[in-house]
């Protein structure tokens, strides 16, 4: 990356003082002494007299230096008329003219000229090259990719078919508009790209451009915005300005929310800026000819916060949602990246897909890299299955430290709470399968896991799905107090899970017959992020004192389920933890082979 340094007047004053100190070295070393005749008489007597050159009035001559170099140059007034008998008693070379000073005295003026005309030149130039820079503020920074640089097409991008379908319409009118145009049809005049961060939005714009083989504007939200008034709504201005004379052509704006946040929000000041930036884009939106055949392509993992001026007809009035992957999905995903890696034949992409629920593209991507990474550090020669396998459990649970040391006692307790989780899974219908449980820490704080992966991607849990999740949280719990008749803190974070979806069940699901059904969650939620937005309550005291309660009661009445369940099969409980110290790790079918013979 290039870097720019700020221009300084330290500089200039650095400048002009090492110039003078120079011009003193150089012009000292070969600047004629003034010496009175007497010295030049010592000198002559002491044979430190090279030579001489004599006018009517004047001797100017060269000392003897050290080892016999010339010296200093010298000059002094002529007093002796009959000098010359002089210098031939001591030997010295003379002559009857003085040698010429008028090339060095004239360098000694122009090179410190040209030197401080130099630096005036440099000075003018940089404050030139900031005027630029600063009346190029208002250019916008679109990055532009022409269709030589874009090598990603609709086969690049997997997993999104939906959302592909309805950009195979955009395509089609950049490449052929007069098919559109001649019934008087117009193309939507923006295409906003919903979803999940690392679906693919910004991929599938440019295997639009790809596959259209147009120009391609690509630029942030974030980057219109400046701390100046009036420069986000000239860059606009500019953007589409270039985009008119490169048309057909696609302009896309990635993280749209940072823009196009809904006006009036947080107040105004500090916000005038990007309104005024927004306001210039709504403008341009309007004016533009969509028979222009330039396309506005913008993407958003926060719709709910976009101003509504964007989102009506006539703007960005067509939404196509790039949601995270299904199973199918997740395969053409993997077959997509798995062929840039050296893969072994034995890898089975359904499998690895099924292992990966809720992962979207940027997920399997980094996936398949954490395993050929796996697969170098061993010394592999091929990337296995069982590096997927590892590198699954390295981002689900995070990085294995056998290095951290437990002791022994507290390594019991992980092993029996973890079995706790596992057989409370097996038992309980509706729940999934138990592929690997393992007292290896990983992460920050995991001092061992249970991994479960589901058979199929589901989009709805019934009532006593949900119960028998929440008795498989409190699992682990059950198992400590069973055995050890008292419980630790390893149980925070299923305590915080088994809460918060019995919460849901009786807040926004209405899965309580006390409470009913009704939905009380009145808090904005992101539709794409984990964020919440708390509002006021719009329920009584009494109603908030029942919810708690009724959450309170159904954690309890679960949690009295999974004891009740590992009471019943303690031995299989003992002897499962036992295998699991002593292996560290244990497959689900290993533990299902334990259970069925006991």
């Amino acid at each position: 990356m290039e870097k720019h340094h700020k221009f300084s007047i330290w500089y200039v004053l650095i400048g002009i003082w090492a110039v003078l100190i120079l011009h003193n070295i150089i012009f000292s070393a070969i600047a004629v002494k003034v010496i009175p005749y007497s010295q030049f008489l010592e000198l002559l007597k002491d044979k430190k007299v090279s030579e001489v050159a004599i006018t009517s009035n004047q001797i100017q001559g060269r000392m003897v230096g050290e080892g016999g170099e010339p010296g200093q140059m010298f000059r002094t007034v002529r007093v002796d008329p009959d000098i010359s008998g002089l210098l031939e008693e001591y030997q010295v070379t003379f002559k009857g003219e003085i040698e010429s000073t008028f090339f060095r005295d004239l360098l000694s003026w122009i090179v410190p000229i040209a030197i401080f005309i130099g630096i005036w030149m440099f000075m003018m130039r940089r404050m030139t090259g900031q005027q630029a820079r600063f009346m190029s503020l208002g250019k916008n920074k679109a990055k532009i990719y022409v269709e030589e640089d874009l090598n990603v097409t609709f086969e690049d991008a997997a997993g999104v078919d939906e959302a592909k379908q309805e950009l195979v319409e955009v395509i089609e009118f950049l490449r052929e508009p007069e098919r559109f145009t001649r019934l008087g049809g117009k193309m939507p005049r923006g295409i906003l790209l919903v979803g999940p961060p690392g679906t693919g939005k910004t991929l599938l714009a440019k295997a639009v451009a790809g596959e259209s083989n147009v120009p391609f504007f690509s630029l942030s939200g974030s980057e219109f915005v400046e701390m100046f008034v009036g420069l986000g709504a000239a860059r606009v201005r500019d953007l589409f300005t270039q985009a008119k004379e490169k048309a057909p052509c696609i302009i896309f704006i990635d993280e749209l929310d940072a823009l196009g946040k809904a006006r009036g929000v947080g107040g105004v000041g500090g916000h005038d800026e990007r309104e005024q930036t927004l306001n210039q884009l709504l403008v341009e939106m309007d004016g533009f000819d969509p028979q222009v055949g330039v396309i506005l392509m913008a993407a958003t993992n926060r719709p709910e916060i976009l101003d509504p001026a964007l989102l009506r007809p006539g703007r960005f009035d067509r939404q196509i949602l790039v949601d995270r992957p299904d199973k199918t999905g997740r395969e053409a995903i993997l077959r997509v990246h798995i062929r840039d890696i050296q893969a072994s034949d034995e890898v089975d992409l359904a499998v690895l897909s099924g292992m990966t629920p809720g992962m979207v593209g940027a997920d399997l991507a980094n996936l398949i890299n954490e395993a050929a990474l796996l697969a170098v550090r061993k010394g592999k020669d091929k990337v296995e299955m069982a590096d997927f396998e590892e590198a699954v459990e390295r981002i689900v649970a995070g990085l294995e430290k056998k290095n951290r040391l437990i002791n022994p006692r507290e390594r019991e307790i992980v092993a029996f709470h973890e079995m706790g989780h596992a057989m409370v899974a097996l038992s309980l219908p509706g729940t999934d399968p138990v592929q690997k449980i393992s007292i290896i820490p990983r992460g920050i704080a995991a001092l061992g896991y249970t991994m479960q992966v589901p058979t199929e991607d589901r989009f709805l849990m019934k009532k006593t799905e949900l119960l028998n999740r929440i008795a498989t949280l409190l699992g682990g719990r059950a198992a400590e107090e069973i055995i050890f008749e008292d419980i630790s803190t390893g149980a925070h974070n299923d305590l915080a899970k088994a809460t918060d979806i019995a919460r849901s069940m009786v807040k926004e699901y209405g899965m309580s017959s006390t409470v009913g059904q009704v939905y009380f969650a009145r808090e904005k939620r992101g539709q794409f992020l984990d964020t919440v937005i708390q509002g006021a309550k719009e329920y009584s005291e009494a109603t908030a004192e029942l919810i708690d309660s009724e959450v309170r009661d159904i954690i309890q009445k679960q949690y009295e389920k999974a004891l009740d369940l590992l009471k019943s099969k303690r031995q299989i409980l003992e002897k499962g933890a036992a295998i699991l110290l002593e292996k560290e790790k244990i497959d689900g079918s290993e533990l299902k082979a334990i259970m069925a013979s006991s």
